[in-house]
Protein backbone atom coordinates (compact mmCIF):
# COMPACT_ATOMS: atom_id res chain seq x y z
CA UNK A 1 0.00 0.00 0.00
CA UNK A 2 2.88 2.37 0.77
CA UNK A 3 4.13 2.24 -2.82
CA UNK A 4 0.65 2.55 -4.36
CA UNK A 5 -0.56 5.99 -5.48
CA UNK A 6 -3.07 7.17 -2.89
CA UNK A 7 -5.94 7.81 -5.26
CA UNK A 8 -5.53 4.38 -6.89
CA UNK A 9 -6.24 2.38 -3.73
CA UNK A 10 -8.97 -0.06 -4.72
CA UNK A 11 -9.02 -2.42 -1.74
CA UNK A 12 -12.03 -1.34 0.30
CA UNK A 13 -10.49 -2.07 3.69
CA UNK A 14 -7.32 -0.20 2.78
CA UNK A 15 -9.38 2.76 1.53
CA UNK A 16 -11.38 2.96 4.77
CA UNK A 17 -8.24 2.70 6.88
CA UNK A 18 -6.47 5.36 4.80
CA UNK A 19 -9.44 7.73 5.00
CA UNK A 20 -9.66 7.28 8.78
CA UNK A 21 -5.93 7.96 9.17
CA UNK A 22 -6.30 11.03 6.96
CA UNK A 23 -9.11 12.37 9.17
CA UNK A 24 -6.92 11.76 12.21
CA UNK A 25 -4.08 13.74 10.63
CA UNK A 26 -6.56 16.49 9.77
CA UNK A 27 -7.35 16.92 13.50
CA UNK A 28 -10.71 15.17 13.24
CA UNK A 29 -10.30 12.18 15.60
CA UNK A 30 -14.04 11.81 16.25
CA UNK A 31 -14.84 11.49 12.57
CA UNK A 32 -11.80 9.21 12.17
CA UNK A 33 -13.28 6.76 14.67
CA UNK A 34 -16.59 6.66 12.82
CA UNK A 35 -14.88 6.11 9.46
CA UNK A 36 -12.65 3.40 10.93
CA UNK A 37 -15.79 1.71 12.29
CA UNK A 38 -16.93 1.24 8.69
CA UNK A 39 -14.59 -1.77 8.74
CA UNK A 40 -17.10 -3.33 11.14
CA UNK A 41 -19.92 -2.65 8.67
CA UNK A 42 -18.12 -4.83 6.11
CA UNK A 43 -18.66 -7.84 8.38
CA UNK A 44 -22.42 -7.32 8.76
CA UNK A 45 -25.06 -9.18 6.77
CA UNK A 46 -26.48 -6.04 5.16
CA UNK A 47 -27.03 -4.68 1.69
CA UNK A 48 -24.77 -1.78 2.64
CA UNK A 49 -21.92 -4.18 3.45
CA UNK A 50 -22.40 -6.09 0.19
CA UNK A 51 -22.26 -2.89 -1.86
CA UNK A 52 -19.18 -1.67 0.02
CA UNK A 53 -17.37 -5.01 -0.23
CA UNK A 54 -18.08 -5.22 -3.96
CA UNK A 55 -17.32 -1.59 -4.79
CA UNK A 56 -16.27 -1.25 -8.41
CA UNK A 57 -13.57 1.25 -9.30
CA UNK A 58 -11.34 3.40 -7.13
CA UNK A 59 -13.07 3.39 -3.74
CA UNK A 60 -10.86 6.13 -2.33
CA UNK A 61 -11.07 8.39 -5.38
CA UNK A 62 -14.85 7.88 -5.30
CA UNK A 63 -14.78 8.96 -1.63
CA UNK A 64 -16.80 5.87 -0.76
CA UNK A 65 -15.85 5.93 2.96
CA UNK A 66 -16.98 9.56 3.18
CA UNK A 67 -20.31 8.73 1.53
CA UNK A 68 -21.08 6.28 4.33
CA UNK A 69 -19.81 8.70 6.99
CA UNK A 70 -22.21 11.32 5.63
CA UNK A 71 -25.15 8.95 5.97
CA UNK A 72 -24.24 8.10 9.55
CA UNK A 73 -23.84 11.78 10.46
CA UNK A 74 -27.23 12.51 8.89
CA UNK A 75 -28.90 9.98 11.19
CA UNK A 76 -27.58 12.00 14.12
CA UNK A 77 -28.23 15.51 12.76
CA UNK A 78 -31.79 14.65 11.73
CA UNK A 79 -32.52 13.34 15.22
CA UNK A 80 -33.53 9.99 13.76
CA UNK A 81 -30.93 8.19 15.87
CA UNK A 82 -28.65 9.84 18.43
CA UNK A 83 -26.50 6.87 19.44
CA UNK A 84 -23.39 8.44 17.90
CA UNK A 85 -23.79 11.58 20.01
CA UNK A 86 -21.13 10.61 22.60
CA UNK A 87 -18.76 9.69 19.76
CA UNK A 88 -19.26 13.01 17.96
CA UNK A 89 -18.90 14.81 21.32
CA UNK A 90 -15.58 13.08 21.99
CA UNK A 91 -16.87 11.27 25.09
CA UNK A 92 -16.69 7.77 23.63
CA UNK A 93 -13.16 7.16 22.37
CA UNK A 94 -12.86 3.36 22.55
CA UNK A 95 -12.76 2.12 18.96
CA UNK A 96 -14.43 -1.16 19.84
CA UNK A 97 -17.40 0.68 21.31
CA UNK A 98 -17.65 2.88 18.22
CA UNK A 99 -17.45 -0.20 15.98
CA UNK A 100 -20.37 -1.78 17.84
CA UNK A 101 -22.56 1.34 17.51
CA UNK A 102 -21.83 1.79 13.80
CA UNK A 103 -22.38 -1.89 12.99
CA UNK A 104 -25.74 -1.84 14.75
CA UNK A 105 -26.76 1.35 12.94
CA UNK A 106 -25.89 -0.35 9.64
CA UNK A 107 -28.11 -3.29 10.52
CA UNK A 108 -31.04 -1.17 11.69
CA UNK A 109 -30.87 1.48 8.95
CA UNK A 110 -29.60 -0.61 6.06
CA UNK A 111 -32.13 0.66 3.50
CA UNK A 112 -31.77 4.20 4.84
CA UNK A 113 -27.98 4.25 4.48
CA UNK A 114 -27.54 2.47 1.14
CA UNK A 115 -28.63 5.45 -1.03
CA UNK A 116 -25.74 7.48 0.41
CA UNK A 117 -23.45 5.33 -1.73
CA UNK A 118 -25.13 6.57 -4.91
CA UNK A 119 -23.37 9.94 -5.15
CA UNK A 120 -20.12 11.55 -3.98
CA UNK A 121 -20.10 13.88 -0.98
CA UNK A 122 -20.85 17.55 -1.55
CA UNK A 123 -18.57 19.50 0.75
CA UNK A 124 -19.44 23.07 -0.07
CA UNK A 125 -17.00 25.04 2.09
CA UNK A 126 -16.86 28.84 2.23
CA UNK A 127 -13.32 28.71 3.60
CA UNK A 128 -12.05 27.53 0.22
CA UNK A 129 -13.01 30.88 -1.30
CA UNK A 130 -10.01 32.41 0.52
CA UNK A 131 -7.74 30.72 -2.01
CA UNK A 132 -9.95 31.76 -4.94
CA UNK A 133 -9.91 35.38 -3.75
CA UNK A 134 -6.12 35.24 -3.35
CA UNK A 135 -5.93 34.05 -6.95
CA UNK A 136 -8.08 37.00 -8.05
CA UNK A 137 -5.79 39.43 -6.21
CA UNK A 138 -2.81 37.93 -8.06
CA UNK A 139 -4.63 38.18 -11.39
CA UNK A 140 -5.76 41.75 -10.70
CA UNK A 141 -2.11 42.79 -10.64
CA UNK A 142 -1.71 41.40 -14.15
CA UNK A 143 -5.06 41.74 -15.91
CA UNK A 144 -6.94 44.46 -14.07
CA UNK A 145 -9.51 44.46 -11.26
CA UNK A 146 -12.76 43.55 -13.06
CA UNK A 147 -13.90 39.92 -13.17
CA UNK A 148 -16.75 37.78 -14.47
CA UNK A 149 -16.69 34.61 -12.36
CA UNK A 150 -18.02 31.19 -13.34
CA UNK A 151 -17.91 28.20 -10.99
CA UNK A 152 -18.31 24.54 -11.93
CA UNK A 153 -19.20 21.92 -9.34
CA UNK A 154 -20.78 24.71 -7.30
CA UNK A 155 -22.91 22.35 -5.18
CA UNK A 156 -25.10 24.71 -3.11
CA UNK A 157 -23.37 27.84 -4.39
CA UNK A 158 -21.69 28.70 -1.09
CA UNK A 159 -18.60 29.89 -2.99
CA UNK A 160 -20.74 31.39 -5.73
CA UNK A 161 -21.61 33.96 -3.04
CA UNK A 162 -17.93 34.78 -2.40
CA UNK A 163 -18.30 38.40 -3.53
CA UNK A 164 -20.45 39.00 -0.44
CA UNK A 165 -17.83 37.76 2.04
CA UNK A 166 -15.16 39.66 3.96
CA UNK A 167 -11.59 38.35 3.77
CA UNK A 168 -8.44 38.98 5.75
CA UNK A 169 -5.70 37.21 3.81
CA UNK A 170 -2.40 37.69 5.55
CA UNK A 171 -3.36 41.29 6.37
CA UNK A 172 -4.80 42.04 2.93
CA UNK A 173 -8.48 42.86 3.44
CA UNK A 174 -11.06 42.41 0.70
CA UNK A 175 -14.85 42.54 0.58
CA UNK A 176 -17.58 44.19 2.63
CA UNK A 177 -16.42 44.74 6.19
CA UNK A 178 -19.95 44.34 7.58
CA UNK A 179 -20.48 40.91 5.97
CA UNK A 180 -21.79 38.19 8.25
CA UNK A 181 -19.28 35.82 6.64
CA UNK A 182 -15.73 36.47 7.83
CA UNK A 183 -13.06 34.41 6.06
CA UNK A 184 -9.81 34.72 8.02
CA UNK A 185 -7.59 31.67 7.45
CA UNK A 186 -4.27 31.20 9.17
CA UNK A 187 -1.87 32.71 6.65
CA UNK A 188 1.59 31.30 6.02
CA UNK A 189 4.25 32.96 3.89
CA UNK A 190 4.07 36.44 2.41
CA UNK A 191 0.75 38.15 1.75
CA UNK A 192 -0.98 38.11 -1.64
CA UNK A 193 -0.90 41.32 -3.69
CA UNK A 194 -2.85 44.18 -2.17
CA UNK A 195 -4.97 44.83 -5.24
CA UNK A 196 -8.53 45.76 -6.15
CA UNK A 197 -11.09 43.10 -7.02
CA UNK A 198 -14.40 44.02 -8.64
CA UNK A 199 -16.73 41.07 -9.21
CA UNK A 200 -19.00 42.17 -12.05
CA UNK A 201 -21.01 38.92 -12.08
CA UNK A 202 -20.81 35.43 -10.64
CA UNK A 203 -22.74 32.29 -11.48
CA UNK A 204 -22.28 28.59 -10.96
CA UNK A 205 -23.43 25.18 -12.13
CA UNK A 206 -23.77 21.73 -10.68
CA UNK A 207 -25.12 18.47 -12.04
CA UNK A 208 -27.19 18.19 -8.83
CA UNK A 209 -27.34 21.63 -7.19
CA UNK A 210 -28.35 21.89 -3.54
CA UNK A 211 -31.09 24.38 -2.65
CA UNK A 212 -30.05 25.97 0.63
CA UNK A 213 -33.62 27.23 1.09
CA UNK A 214 -34.81 23.62 1.34
CA UNK A 215 -34.22 22.42 4.94
CA UNK A 216 -33.88 18.79 3.86
CA UNK A 217 -31.25 19.60 1.22
CA UNK A 218 -29.39 21.92 3.58
CA UNK A 219 -29.30 19.21 6.25
CA UNK A 220 -27.87 16.72 3.77
CA UNK A 221 -25.09 19.18 2.95
CA UNK A 222 -24.37 19.65 6.65
CA UNK A 223 -24.13 15.86 7.07
CA UNK A 224 -20.93 15.88 5.00
CA UNK A 225 -19.29 18.36 7.41
CA UNK A 226 -17.14 16.43 9.86
CA UNK A 227 -18.48 16.54 13.42
CA UNK A 228 -15.13 17.85 14.70
CA UNK A 229 -15.33 20.89 12.39
CA UNK A 230 -17.47 23.25 14.45
CA UNK A 231 -16.16 26.34 12.63
CA UNK A 232 -17.06 24.81 9.27
CA UNK A 233 -20.57 24.07 10.51
CA UNK A 234 -20.91 27.66 11.70
CA UNK A 235 -19.80 28.98 8.29
CA UNK A 236 -22.31 26.74 6.55
CA UNK A 237 -25.09 27.97 8.83
CA UNK A 238 -24.08 31.55 7.95
CA UNK A 239 -24.12 30.77 4.23
CA UNK A 240 -27.58 29.20 4.57
CA UNK A 241 -28.85 32.35 6.29
CA UNK A 242 -27.30 34.59 3.60
CA UNK A 243 -28.85 32.49 0.83
CA UNK A 244 -32.29 33.00 2.35
CA UNK A 245 -32.11 36.72 1.59
CA UNK A 246 -30.25 36.50 -1.74
CA UNK A 247 -29.73 33.01 -3.19
CA UNK A 248 -26.70 32.34 -5.41
CA UNK A 249 -27.19 32.19 -9.18
CA UNK A 250 -27.01 28.47 -9.95
CA UNK A 251 -28.00 26.33 -12.92
CA UNK A 252 -28.42 22.57 -13.10
CA UNK A 253 -25.98 21.68 -15.85
CA UNK A 254 -23.10 19.43 -16.80
CA UNK A 255 -19.77 21.16 -16.18
CA UNK A 256 -18.59 20.64 -19.75
CA UNK A 257 -21.74 22.17 -21.22
CA UNK A 258 -21.58 25.06 -18.77
CA UNK A 259 -18.01 25.89 -19.79
CA UNK A 260 -18.89 25.61 -23.48
CA UNK A 261 -21.79 28.06 -23.07
CA UNK A 262 -19.71 30.35 -20.84
CA UNK A 263 -17.02 30.67 -23.50
CA UNK A 264 -19.61 31.36 -26.22
CA UNK A 265 -21.23 34.29 -24.41
CA UNK A 266 -20.31 37.88 -25.33
CA UNK A 267 -17.58 39.27 -23.08
CA UNK A 268 -17.34 42.87 -21.92
CA UNK A 269 -14.14 44.74 -22.66
CA UNK A 270 -11.89 45.22 -19.67
CA UNK A 271 -13.44 42.29 -17.80
CA UNK A 272 -11.51 39.06 -17.22
CA UNK A 273 -13.63 35.96 -17.70
CA UNK A 274 -12.72 33.43 -15.00
CA UNK A 275 -13.49 29.74 -14.63
CA UNK A 276 -12.96 28.54 -11.07
CA UNK A 277 -13.56 25.41 -9.03
CA UNK A 278 -12.49 23.82 -5.77
CA UNK A 279 -12.06 20.19 -4.73
CA UNK A 280 -14.35 18.78 -7.43
CA UNK A 281 -12.15 18.02 -10.44
CA UNK A 282 -11.51 14.42 -9.37
CA UNK A 283 -15.24 13.67 -9.46
CA UNK A 284 -15.61 14.62 -13.14
CA UNK A 285 -15.34 11.89 -15.78
CA UNK A 286 -12.01 11.92 -17.58
CA UNK A 287 -13.67 12.81 -20.88
CA UNK A 288 -15.29 15.87 -19.29
CA UNK A 289 -12.00 17.01 -17.77
CA UNK A 290 -10.31 16.67 -21.15
CA UNK A 291 -13.10 18.55 -22.94
CA UNK A 292 -12.98 21.46 -20.47
CA UNK A 293 -9.20 21.67 -20.71
CA UNK A 294 -9.32 21.64 -24.50
CA UNK A 295 -12.09 24.28 -24.60
CA UNK A 296 -10.22 26.60 -22.22
CA UNK A 297 -6.95 26.29 -24.14
CA UNK A 298 -8.67 26.91 -27.47
CA UNK A 299 -10.50 29.96 -26.06
CA UNK A 300 -7.28 31.12 -24.43
CA UNK A 301 -5.54 31.13 -27.79
CA UNK A 302 -8.19 33.65 -28.96
CA UNK A 303 -8.09 35.83 -25.81
CA UNK A 304 -6.98 39.44 -26.10
CA UNK A 305 -5.60 42.04 -23.73
CA UNK A 306 -9.00 43.71 -23.42
CA UNK A 307 -10.88 40.38 -23.14
CA UNK A 308 -8.66 38.09 -21.04
CA UNK A 309 -9.44 34.58 -19.83
CA UNK A 310 -8.30 32.93 -16.61
CA UNK A 311 -8.64 29.59 -14.84
CA UNK A 312 -8.36 29.32 -11.05
CA UNK A 313 -8.20 25.86 -9.51
CA UNK A 314 -8.01 24.73 -5.90
CA UNK A 315 -7.67 21.01 -6.40
CA UNK A 316 -6.05 17.89 -5.04
CA UNK A 317 -2.59 16.98 -6.25
CA UNK A 318 -3.17 13.33 -7.06
CA UNK A 319 0.40 12.37 -6.17
CA UNK A 320 0.76 14.18 -2.83
CA UNK A 321 -2.92 14.52 -1.84
CA UNK A 322 -2.17 18.15 -0.97
CA UNK A 323 -4.55 20.87 -2.14
CA UNK A 324 -2.95 23.36 -4.50
CA UNK A 325 -4.07 26.74 -5.81
CA UNK A 326 -3.01 27.14 -9.42
CA UNK A 327 -3.82 29.81 -12.00
CA UNK A 328 -3.58 29.99 -15.79
CA UNK A 329 -4.40 33.09 -17.81
CA UNK A 330 -4.47 34.21 -21.42
CA UNK A 331 -2.89 36.04 -23.15
CA UNK A 332 0.55 35.99 -21.59
CA UNK A 333 0.48 33.31 -18.92
CA UNK A 334 -0.56 30.11 -20.61
CA UNK A 335 1.34 27.83 -18.23
CA UNK A 336 -0.21 27.08 -14.84
CA UNK A 337 1.38 28.83 -11.85
CA UNK A 338 1.08 27.16 -8.45
CA UNK A 339 0.43 30.04 -6.08
CA UNK A 340 -0.36 28.35 -2.78
CA UNK A 341 -1.16 25.22 -0.86
CA UNK A 342 -4.22 25.23 1.35
CA UNK A 343 -6.03 23.25 3.98
CA UNK A 344 -8.86 21.33 2.24
CA UNK A 345 -11.46 23.17 4.33
CA UNK A 346 -9.82 26.59 4.31
CA UNK A 347 -8.27 26.62 7.81
CA UNK A 348 -4.94 27.84 6.45
CA UNK A 349 -3.29 29.02 3.25
CA UNK A 350 0.45 28.81 2.56
CA UNK A 351 1.28 31.43 -0.06
CA UNK A 352 4.12 30.81 -2.50
CA UNK A 353 3.32 33.56 -4.99
CA UNK A 354 4.57 33.37 -8.53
Amino acid sequence: MADQPIMEITNVREAIAWQADHAERAFAPRTARVIRAELAILDTDTGLARRMNNWHGLSLEDAMPLRVAGGLHHLFLSGEDRRLEPVYAGLTTDQGAVDAIVAELARQYDARLMPWLDSPPQTNEAGRSASIMAGLLWLSDRLGPRFELNEIGASAGVNTMMGRYFYNLGGVKVGPGLSRMKIVPEWKGGPPPSAEVQIESIRGCDIAPVDLADPAQALRLKAYVWADATERMARLDTAIAMAETAPPELVRQDAGEFVKEMLARPQDKGVTRVLFHSVMWQYLPGATRDAITRAMEEAGAQATADKPLAWIRLETNRQTFRHELSVRYWPGGEEAVMLAEAHPHGAWVEWHGG
